[in-house]
């Protein structure tokens, strides 16, 4: 892996890359989107991300994640990856001792209808540990949060416009347990409602070098015609010819 931005260097140690300093906000965390695309904009081919950025994105996958308290992901994109219970390896679980992080990142599933197939990796029985949050509104199903409710932690969140949950309540309920940065994995829609309310303060994307068409969507995806905000680069790096961007929100006119 190599850096182009911003000045060139021949070797970067992708995990120190990542593993910077992230300024605390008032009364929530703060938000890392980590996304893959295209170079025509697609955020899945066949319905999965995990075709896209190769070697080096798992690399910057892991990275982000090892500095994450918790992850944020819908359940739409939990049943599309077939998410697992996250695990990071002992070196790096070493590291985040070191910073007073628990060993894993809790993994918290937002669904406002409760629909996860409880036969998913991630809800199968097993350690306590291991259970993720499932956070919804108060309109999720009752039937539903029964039949969940053995498998993940269930959390009412306020609802948010159109009945889902309300991105600010979602990330309230986290910095309530204690969570510094979250990594928001998507999918678009959820991205969509995040970056709505302007909730996003960094983007660590993915651009591989595929043309792939199609109607995939693409990496955060909402009603209206969108807002232009200002961002300012970090870094970016190469690897195979995949870029790896890493952008701030610039708040200093907010």
């Amino acid at each position: 892996m190599r850096q182009l931005l911003p000045e060139p260097r021949d070797e970067v140690d992708v995990a120190a890359a990542y593993a910077v300093d992230r300024p605390a906000h008032d009364g929530r965390p703060w938000v890392v989107a980590l996304m893959a695309s295209t170079a025509d904009g697609a955020a899945a081919v066949e319905g999965r991300s995990g075709a896209i950025g190769g070697p080096g994105d798992s690399e910057v996958f892991a990275a982000v994640r090892a500095v994450a308290d918790a992850v944020v992901v819908g359940a739409g994109t939990v049943a599309a990856e077939r998410y697992g219970p996250v695990r990071l390896p002992d070196d790096v679980v070493a590291r985040r001792h070191g910073r007073g992080q628990a060993s894993q990142p809790q993994l918290a599933v937002v669904s406002g209808r409760l629909s996860l197939d409880p036969d998913l990796p991630l809800l199968a029985p097993g350690p306590a540990a291991d259970r993720p949050l499932l956070i919804h509104p108060p309109a999720a199903p009752a039937d539903r949060r029964a039949v969940l409710a053995s498998r993940a932690e269930l959390v009412e969140a306020a609802a948010g416009p159109g009945g889902g949950v309300d991105p600010s309540a979602l990330l309230a309920e986290l910095h309530r347990r204690g969570h510094r940065v979250v990594v928001l994995e998507g999918g678009p829609t959820l991205n969509g409602t995040m970056v709505a309310a302007d909730l996003v303060d960094e983007l660590c994307l993915t651009l591989d070098p595929m043309v792939v068409g199609g109607l995939a969507p693409r990496i955060v995806v909402g009603a209206g015609p969108g807002a232009a905000r200002a961002w300012c680069p970090a870094h970016l790096l190469e690897h195979d010819g995949a870029l790896f961007w890493r952008l701030l929100r610039d708040r200093s006119e907010a």
